[in-house]
């Protein structure tokens, strides 16, 4: 995709199972040719089928990668996942305002994909407040959507209309996956303050999707930090994690994890 110019920054929880979380974040900037720097804010003991056992880092200890890294690379793009307390999304907020740190994806991680819980409720409310109004782009799926705007969402007009609450907290631009909604189509929902993009594909048919929404953050971020337009970067993650999920990996004992790599694969 291009040369080994540009440089993004994960803060995210480790996952052992390499499927989601920081792993798979450095996976997705390695498949757009972009250099990954990593803040680990938690260390997750879980393979696909759940979470064994989260154990959160200190804030200061966050706050100390962060500046370590930022006082040696330039960094194009900033993606935050996982983020596990108040005291740890704060402290990031607080990192990405003082270094000015460009072009903040937010994938407000709260629930895992088995269901268990990755974000605390004073962390929620924390990440609304002080997170959000950093993002350049944030990237909810469904049920966090609903978590964010307070209400429910049953069709692209209710996302529609979370997306102007979600908006109204700060972000300059919400993305809403649509992975959560029934069909043999997804939409993928964009609002930048003015305009709504709604962006149709058809749906892999797969029983499990571990680690989809990290992969699409750190693909829109990866894309912004190669100089993308916001809506172009939406539309390559879109892209991409369809092929990964489309090409998945017959590994272990459960539906293969995604293919970051399926592009140079099949190039």
């Amino acid at each position: 995709m291009g040369s080994w110019d540009r440089v993004a920054l994960t803060i995210a929880g480790s996952d052992s199972s390499a499927g989601a979380g920081i792993q798979a974040d450095l996976k997705t900037f390695a498949a757009f040719d972009v250099y990954g720097l990593t803040a680990i804010t938690a260390v997750t003991a879980q393979n696909r089928a759940g979470v064994a056992g989260v154990t959160a880092l200190s804030a200061d200890f966050v706050t100390a990668q962060i500046e370590a890294v930022a006082a040696d690379f330039p960094i194009h793009a900033t993606k935050t996942g996982m983020l596990a307390n108040a005291a740890i999304v704060e402290a990031v907020a607080a990192a990405i305002r003082e270094l000015e740190l460009a072009a903040v994806v937010v994938d407000p991680v709260m629930i895992a994909t088995s269901g268990d819980r990755l974000l605390d409720e004073d962390g929620v409310r924390s990440l609304a407040t002080e997170l959000l109004p950093l993002a350049m782009v944030v990237t909810p799926n469904i049920p966090e959507a609903e978590a964010l705007s307070g209400q429910k969402i049953a069709s692209v007009d209710d996302a529609r209309a979370a997306a102007l609450r979600i908006h109204e907290l700060g972000p300059a631009n919400v993305v809403i996956t649509g992975g959560h909604a029934a069909g043999d189509e997804i939409v993928d929902l964009l609002f930048d303050g003015a305009l709504f993009t709604e962006l149709p594909i058809a749906r892999v048919p797969v029983r499990e999707a571990h680690g989809t929404g990290c992969t699409f953050a750190s693909a829109v971020a990866a894309s912004l930090a190669r100089g993308a337009a916001v809506v172009d970067a939406v539309a390559r993650a879109q892209s991409y994690v369809a092929g990964a999920l489309t090409h998945a990996l017959a590994l272990g004992t459960r539906p293969g994890p995604l293919d970051h790599f399926w592009q140079k694969r099949s190039g």
